[in-house]
């Protein structure tokens, strides 16, 4: 009887120290996920911080070294080294925050934002981020302007009446 009555308890006592141990674990990963987000947050904050300022070094530090740029016009699928020369002799351009999802899995974070400018009203940022031994880096990131679905065929009309020969 007391055989049974110790091999129950240890039983009882391994299953609960499991469980604590899986539920410390289980914590500490969603804390170092939370961190991970807060981090790559700051990091999309400052892209938005130095595109305004022109800061040029410290904006495209934030890129990873094989980093792409996607931008608006379907030619603007640009490496870093490339995107460099567009943007180092411009003033710079100004994007303010409106909103931001992002989704982990291991060390990747995906996001979309709305953003919104004085130039060009109401767009969207898409990207990547890998994180690396200086951090998160932007693996890719995509500019895009969102068209409303009641005035898309006109846009679409547009565009194709732009690429035309």
């Amino acid at each position: 009887m007391f055989n049974l009555h110790h091999r129950t308890s240890t039983l009882w006592r391994a299953t609960l120290l499991t469980l604590l141990l899986f539920g410390f674990n289980a914590a500490a990963q969603t804390s170092s996920q939370n961190d991970d987000k807060q981090q790559a947050a700051a990091l999309l904050d400052h892209l938005n911080i130095y595109s305004a300022n022109a800061d040029w070094d410290n904006y495209f530090d934030l890129y990873a070294d094989n980093g792409i740029f996607i931008g608006t016009d379907v030619n603007e699928h640009w490496d870093k080294a490339t995107f460099e020369q567009y943007a180092r002799p411009t003033k710079g351009w100004r994007y303010d925050l409106t909103s931001r999802v992002m989704t982990q899995h291991g060390e990747v974070i995906w996001f979309d934002e709305i953003l919104n400018s004085a130039s060009y009203g109401v767009s969207r940022g898409t990207g990547t981020l890998i994180k690396t031994e200086q951090g998160w880096k932007i693996a890719q990131y995509h500019l895009s302007f969102p068209i409303p679905n009641d005035i898309a065929k006109s846009i679409t009309t547009q565009i194709i009446a732009a690429d035309a020969p």
